[in-house]
């Protein structure tokens, strides 16, 4: 499985204020409530749906986007509700069980990420109009939805030895289209219009010399000797150039070969017959040769009460601190990073490409070795990324079908997950009440 960035169960480094926020289990009604929709055996408050409704128009706001009338809103609001039950409700029925010792490790894992003793998290729980049994029930069913959704949605995943196949062909195809060959060659030339006695001539020519490479001479120096084009006392080489500034016929007649190697067959073109060697290839040695980065992040999440751009501010100024000395990395990563990292200083270990998601890893590569990057935007939250190490390692053919199989997955994952909570919410027992109305 791609390493995604985040542990089986998110739920356990979301900050405080967001598990608060989040759907209750089995919310009571309050004097003036009413019952918005009821989902298997839970129930939408209206208030939640109010509640969930203003967070939508305080992040259109805040993206600069048109809003839809309160109406459309609030049935957006009350959609991903009623989502959020069938996806708890589900869970319940058939996650795995969460013991009391493990939910008692979560929820203090909680407490000292908003640096708060477990007294000072019951009190901020009662200001925020949440007891401390609910908070606890609510941070279990998040544990095993997110598992769940996890184990069912990897579980639809297909990926067949011929999408392998068809992967690697393809990313080999554009490495070697877009990468950079150095070849070598031996010309052997043909005037324009000249005689089949004349062209039979110079083929026996450049067959012979063929002949000798393949009989273990060097190539560089039976070009010298025989090729006829400027690049001879250099044995021949053109030099390193991108692919799609050579002829189409050199890129073609050396596709698939790999450094080191010479066209088995001699090339006619316009100029005569060829011989060509691949010298060396940059780009499509990515196939077999991988790089590696070893790095670090401290990860903080947004929720209602903590903006994206609060937690870049929060990480700008952890930034500000490290290098000026006045903290490590790995010590803010162990007090802040809202992740399963942080017990390790943030450390990630090595990856390959592919490895994160996207956006993490542009940013990470674009760093030098010890750099620490500006926050960085992700699917999962904002991050601050150090990088450690760099190196290059040997990709066998096993592991090279396994990134594919990842990368495969990993793109089919968003419609299986969307196709899987489709099902559910078909299945679901769903009654809207009229009040929306």
């Amino acid at each position: 499985m791609i390493h995604r960035l985040a542990p089986p169960f998110l739920a356990v480094t979301l900050a405080l204020a967001a598990l608060s926020a989040s759907a209750q289990t089995a919310p009571t009604l309050q004097p003036g409530d009413y019952i918005a929709a009821v989902v298997n055996q839970d129930v939408v408050a209206a208030s939640e749906v109010i509640q969930r409704t203003e967070r939508l128009r305080a992040e259109a706001r805040q993206k600069g986007e048109v809003m839809p009338e309160t109406a459309g809103l609030r049935k957006q609001a009350l959609e991903a509700l009623i989502e959020d039950r069938v996806l708890v409700t589900y869970a319940r029925e058939n996650g795995s069980r969460i013991d009391e010792a493990e939910l008692d490790r979560v929820v203090a894992n909680v407490a000292a990420q908003n640096k708060l003793t477990m007294a000072q998290l019951r009190e901020r729980l009662k200001q925020d109009g949440t007891d401390y049994k609910s908070f606890r029930e609510n941070l279990r069913d998040q544990m095993m939805t997110e598992r769940v959704r996890d184990r069912e949605v990897q579980g639809r995943i297909k990926v067949t030895d011929a999408e392998i196949d068809a992967w690697l062909d393809k990313k080999r195809a554009t490495l070697e289209q877009s990468g950079q060959i150095n070849l070598a060659q031996v010309l052997v030339s043909v005037p324009e219009g000249a005689a089949e006695s004349v062209v039979a001539e110079r083929r026996a020519r450049a067959e012979a010399a063929l002949a000798r490479i393949k009989g273990g001479e060097d190539f560089a120096a039976v070009a010298r000797e025989v090729s006829e084009d400027g690049n001879k006392a250099k044995g021949g080489e053109i030099g390193m150039r991108p692919a799609d500034r050579l002829p189409d016929i050199f890129v073609n007649a050396v596709k698939g070969l790999k450094t080191g190697q010479v066209a088995p067959e001699l090339l006619r073109s316009g100029a005569g017959f060829h011989i060509l060697k691949v010298v060396e290839r940059q780009g499509a040695a990515a196939m077999t040769q991988s790089l590696q980065t070893h790095a670090r992040h401290i990860l903080l999440r947004p929720s209602q009460q903590l903006t994206a751009e609060v937690a870049a501010r929060r990480l700008a100024e952890m930034k500000r601190q490290i290098e000026s000395g006045q903290a490590k990395f790995e010590d803010l990563a162990k007090a802040n990073s809202e992740d399963g990292s942080a017990e390790a200083g943030g450390d990630l270990g090595w990856m390959g490409a592919g490895g994160f998601v996207p956006e993490f890893e542009e940013a990470m590569n674009a760093l030098a070795i010890n750099g620490i990057s500006n926050p960085v935007p992700s699917r999962y939250g904002v991050h601050l990324i150090q990088v450690l190490g760099r190196r290059t390692v040997e990709v066998e053919p096993k592991v090279l079908r396994e990134q594919a199989r990842n990368a495969l997955r990993e793109q089919k994952y968003d419609e299986a997950y969307k196709e899987w909570v489709k099902e559910l919410r078909a299945k679901a027992f769903v009654e809207v009440r009229e009040w929306l109305d």
